[in-house]
């Protein structure tokens, strides 16, 4: 019979660290050993940031953005295509597409894709408040690009939006070249990233 040799604050972080996206039981053992290890340097250090991104990151009220101020920064940059509406399924994809610098537009996140078996239906996405910023007079946009995975549940996505903004008059295009059919933008290089997006169609 196995018996843990670590105090119960280790096993919280181990158990804490194993929760992240690519690391299991294993890998994050070996994670919160590399931290206690390397703690001036590292642990301490992660400590306090997360602390402080606990306090003064939010989501942004207009996009859905992870940032330290609202409206986020992307929002509020003036440089910006605003008229230009990027739609994204995550804020991962979202940070994806800023680090391939393709456009200067605004975004929309999501939250997810449409998964009627998983109970993810309108109503669980940020579909009404893009439907919302579409018909705001206030902010004329011209432009909604429909960047989801290529996947199922990304173009059933795709498909359900485009039928929201039926007759609104704003062009509604999405990605083509480049993005292959499983794959999820936040694992694509900035050279695929950029031709999906120069290559993109009308929907």
């Amino acid at each position: 019979m196995s018996k843990n040799v670590t105090g119960p604050e280790i096993e919280r972080l181990i158990q804490l660290l194993a929760r992240l996206p690519g690391l299991g039981p294993r890998s994050a053992r070996r994670a919160a050993l590399h931290l206690i290890k390397k703690k001036d340097q590292l642990l301490i250090p992660l400590a306090a940031a997360a602390a402080e991104a606990s306090d003064k990151v939010g989501i942004c009220s207009v996009c859905g953005n992870a940032d330290t101020v609202d409206p986020c920064t992307v929002c509020s940059d003036a440089r910006r295509d605003h008229s230009t509406i990027v739609v994204v399924e995550d804020i991962a994809d979202l940070w994806a597409l800023e680090r391939a610098g393709v456009l200067r537009a605004s975004y929309h996140v999501l939250g997810g894709t449409l998964s009627p078996l998983d109970g993810i239906g309108p109503e669980e996405l940020n579909i009404s408040s893009l439907v919302n910023r579409v018909r705001a007079p206030e902010n004329p946009v011209s432009e909604i690009i429909i960047a989801v995975n290529a996947t199922v549940e990304g173009q059933t996505t795709a498909h359900y939006i485009a039928d929201q903004l039926e007759g609104s008059g704003v062009k509604i295009s999405r990605l083509a070249h480049g993005v292959p059919v499983g794959g999820e933008l936040d694992y694509l290089d900035e050279g695929t990233l950029s031709a999906a997006m120069r290559s993109r169609g009308s929907f």
